[in-house]
């Protein structure tokens, strides 16, 4: 069975948003960007919650007209090409080799796994929590940044306790810390 991989950036007080839903504190640099491309380039899928869709969506596909970074410029092909998966209750439909999955999610999922498919799923709180309580989350990157944003969106928002395996740490970029923890 394959697996799903949750890649999450969050602040050094938990948060994966500041209080006003800003997301422009994450620190990519080159050994963070060469990490994330690796990681989506070994993937089969990306798999998104409606939110991080909207904020991907809206970037990704036409990466090029707005930035001239170099991590931009290499991954945003990476992510058009690459199969997609949103879970939406409302999102009816998406471009980009994306399929809505609005009903049976834990089942939809696990049968994906099965058939060999191993996914990324970026941010995305409350899929996190929800698929963890399925069981279907494999590992988790959480990339510990720079930055306390005292308040905001908790990366991990709810649930029941999960004891995990911590199978590697490190640091990238001499600023933002990997953890990285397997499914017990």
């Amino acid at each position: 069975m394959s697996t799903i991989t949750h890649f999450v950036a969050q602040s050094l007080d938990g948060y994966i948003e500041g209080p006003r839903g800003e997301f422009d504190w994450p620190v990519m640099g080159p050994e963070l960007s060469a990490y994330s491309r690796a990681l989506g380039e070994e993937t089969d899928a990306f798999l998104y919650g409606r939110a991080v869709w909207d904020m991907m969506s809206g970037f990704w596909p036409r990466a090029e007209e707005f930035s001239s970074d170099e991590h931009d410029l290499a991954f945003a092909p990476l992510w058009r090409d690459k199969p997609k998966y949103v879970v939406s209750r409302t999102l009816e439909k998406a471009d980009w080799n994306t399929e809505v999955i609005g009903e049976d999610v834990a089942a939809r999922l696990r049968a994906l796994k099965e058939s060999g498919t191993s996914m990324v799923m970026f941010g995305g709180a409350d899929l996190a929590a929800s698929l963890t309580e399925d069981g279907l989350i494999d590992d988790y990157h959480v990339f510990v940044h720079p930055v306390v944003l005292g308040g905001g969106k908790p990366a991990f928002p709810h649930g029941e306790r999960r004891g995990l395996s911590l199978v590697e740490s490190r640091v990238f970029d001499s600023q933002v810390v990997l953890t990285r923890y397997r499914r017990a």
